[in-house]
């Protein structure tokens, strides 16, 4: 975990004008009222109590202490829905892991979170590679969870980025088709010059990446053919 990191974590008290969570595999840190909410908080359960799950970002981690700052209110909503995402997606697999390891599936998956670092990172590579999953299961009960796996479908997302490109040459258009290029079927023009990049995915990390990749080769383009660009942050 580093500092700009968007995290999981659980309230679990509020302490004078601090709030002291939980987070997700990386222990404790603090909110400071100021890092909750924009603005004047008349209430502070209006935004956290205990035993909330809240998405936060790390603003600082103190080398010294280990201690580690959090705000809730500089994430996203983008940044909060992808969070939440992933939370779901690994809570199924470790349902699914349950149903088939019985008892030893809590002591198993904690394995895995150890070597691996992400259930979910770990279970994508898996479907691939099964003599990965046999490396802490039977290889009946790692060709059982892969079934469950695949018979579950999974929820596509679809992630969206604005961007506007705008070309002065009398072939402006022609010139934005070859800028677009193998992303154009991706692409919608909203208007203005402002044109809309969706990727759809059941993998939101491949899927931003995806999506990263396309919009910074749409960028060298416009810059080699003199183009305007710009990417648009929601505000």
């Amino acid at each position: 975990m580093k500092e700009g990191d968007v995290v999981l974590c659980v309230v679990k008290k509020i302490v004078g004008t601090t709030v002291f969570v939980e987070i997700e595999g990386n222990g404790e840190g603090t909110i400071i009222f100021s890092e909750v909410a924009p603005g004047r908080i008349r209430n502070i359960r209006d935004y956290v109590v205990p035993n909330k799950k809240i998405v936060c970002k790390v603003l600082r981690i103190d080398e010294r202490t280990g201690h580690i700052d959090l705000s809730l209110r500089r994430v996203t909503m983008k940044e909060r829905k992808e969070v939440l995402e992933r939370y779901e997606r690994e809570k199924s697999i470790t349902t699914i892991m349950k149903a088939i390891l019985g008892e030893k599936a809590p002591e198993i998956i904690e394995k895995i979170k150890e070597k691996e670092g992400s259930l979910l990172d770990f279970v994508e590579k898996a479907k691939t590679n099964t003599q990965l999953l046999e490396t802490y299961m039977s290889k009946e009960q790692a060709e059982r969870f892969l079934k469950i796996l695949r018979e579950r479908k999974e929820k596509e997302i679809k992630l969206k980025k604005s961007f506007m490109l705008k070309s002065k040459a009398s072939d402006g258009i022609e010139i934005i088709k070859k800028i677009l290029g193998e992303w154009s079927d991706k692409i919608n023009y909203v208007g203005g010059g402002t044109y809309m990049l969706t990727i759809k995915t059941t993998n939101p990390k491949e899927g931003n990446a995806e999506l990263q990749k396309a919009l910074e080769l749409i960028e060298r383009r416009a810059k080699d053919h003199g183009c305007e660009y710009a990417v648009i942050e929601k505000k």
